[in-house]
């Protein structure tokens, strides 16, 4: 079996569609370590994808005017027990512009493997970017990521992120993120993180509401269990009138697990309005007995909970 036919087979198994790779009317970008396998554009797209000496460099750009009919699928990961990955990454959506990009990172037999993202996302007025994020990793926990991101979201223009990461061990993740938005912009950043044993998470988002009416929701959801560890800090700046920004953090602990939540709002404008909640908690307990009277044991319960709030 090729790299490439490997890569399309963990692609598959973690939800991705296989078939999409294959057709000429959906754009696409594939790597493995350094390696760039497979790649195709469609019209109103540009990426300029190559090998450096240190990993890999893409530019991606979507035209003016241009709507994708089709998402965009990145596939990147690394298939050995060892190795490292590191992409930078510049995305432009010019003015009026909208795509769908969808990624899966896939680290399946990971024992020391770094995935390091270095990107920056401008995004055009009257633009709109989706961007989905899935990870995949396998049993070993021997997995860095380290994601760093920073958007520019233009005039009228509209950006929304999700990020997940719930099958296998985490290992150790280590978020930062940072997006500014402009007059009536709006961006959107989810993240959902499931850890186990000796996971170590830290999620960063701040989002800064430079423009006027621009708005943002910060949603962080996390559930660790074992001795794994977790801390989310969601930061909103409201710094014009009419901006309007949440920060919505909730943490579920099981066994020896321990959360840390840190919710930072700032006003720097009168007539801006930022809001925060942030819960930690264990399972439900009321939650618990309904679900065991309808014949769910324990163990059963929990994970019903916890799924449910990582959706």
């Amino acid at each position: 079996m090729s790299e490439l036919e490997e890569l399309t087979a963990c692609f598959g198994s973690a939800g991705g569609d296989v078939k999409a790779l294959a057709d000429a009317g959906f754009a696409h970008l594939a790597a493995s370590g350094h390696r760039i396998l497979s790649s195709r554009t469609v019209e109103g797209l540009e990426v300029r994808a190559r090998e450096t000496w240190n990993g890999i460099s893409a530019r991606v750009t979507v035209k003016k005017g241009v709507k994708l009919l089709n998402p965009v699928h990145m596939c990147f990961g690394v298939l050995h027990k060892k190795g490292t990955q590191k992409i930078a990454m510049e995305v432009t959506l010019e003015e009026g512009a909208s795509a769908h990009f969808i990624a899966h990172c896939l680290f399946p037999k990971a024992e020391k493997v770094r995935h390091i993202m270095d990107a920056t996302v401008a995004i055009g007025e009257g633009a709109e970017m989706r961007y989905s994020e899935t990870h995949y990793h396998g049993p070993h926990g021997g997995v860095e990521v380290v994601p760093k991101l920073s958007v520019q979201v233009g005039r009228n223009g509209r950006y929304f992120t999700d990020f997940t990461l719930t099958t296998g061990r985490v290992g150790k993740l280590d978020i930062d993120y940072t997006v500014e938005a402009a007059e009536n912009a709006v961006a959107e950043l989810t993240a959902r993180v499931f850890g186990h044993a000796t996971d170590d998470i830290h999620i960063r988002d701040k989002v800064l509401l430079a423009g006027k009416n621009s708005r943002s929701i910060i949603k962080t959801r996390v559930a660790i269990e074992g001795d794994a560890t977790a801390e989310v800090t969601g930061i909103t700046e409201g710094n014009a009138a009419g901006a309007r920004g949440h920060v919505d953090c909730m943490e579920i602990v099981k066994d020896r697990a321990v959360a840390r939540a840190v919710p930072i709002v700032q006003v720097n404008d009168p007539g801006a309005k930022v809001t925060h909640e942030a819960a930690i908690g264990s399972v439900d307990k009321r939650q618990m007995e309904t679900l065991m009277a309808h014949g769910l044991s324990p163990e059963e319960a929990v994970d019903v909970i916890v799924k449910g709030i990582l959706r």
